[in-house]
């Protein structure tokens, strides 16, 4: 549950963040090492190219949010999974135990074997929900990464073609 809710507020950091910049493009810093190249990279002077890249930005940044909601869903549906089936397994063993229980003395012997098995069951039973779930979730985790490496992706693609066409058209 802390997991979730720890995913839960980044991504609601994540989202506020890249709104703020969506309506008023940033412009970064470079590093002391690179100062032969302009200052601005995200923002171009062209009021065309910016807005592009703000676009980019912002189509990135849902995405982002999608991949990380998309993920966030799948934690959640393995967590309620994991607890139905520990429930359903404690429930196993305590109706394992309450046969015992009730179990004559000469029956005894007999019961506790039964309820062995029953109790070995559930345990298997749990186990395996508990491994599929955690591999759903998994699974969910790294198509939600790649999402948002696509969505990265695209918009380098989009800014980049931005700022080219920025200097297309300022060389003319």
């Amino acid at each position: 549950m802390n997991k979730l809710l720890a995913t839960l507020i980044a991504g609601l950091f994540a989202t506020a963040a890249s709104a703020q910049t969506a309506t008023a493009p940033a412009t970064t810093t470079q590093p002391a090492t690179t100062t032969t190249m302009p200052a601005a990279t995200t923002t171009t002077g062209d009021a065309k190219a910016d807005k592009k890249m703000a676009k980019a930005d912002e189509k990135e940044s849902k995405d982002v949010a999608k991949a990380n909601e998309k993920a966030a869903k799948a934690a959640n549906k393995a967590e309620e999974k994991k607890t139905k089936a520990m429930n359903k397994q404690a429930k196993e063993h305590a109706e394992a135990n309450e046969k015992v229980a009730k179990a004559d003395p000469e029956d005894k012997m007999k019961a506790e074997a039964k309820a062995e098995k029953k109790v070995a069951k559930a345990d298997e039973k749990a186990a395996k929900t508990v491994a599929k779930a955690d591999e759903k979730a998994a699974k969910a985790a790294v198509e939600a990464s790649a999402d948002k490496a696509v969505a990265h992706a695209k918009a380098t693609e989009k800014k980049a073609e931005a700022a080219a066409e920025a200097k297309k058209d300022a060389a003319h």
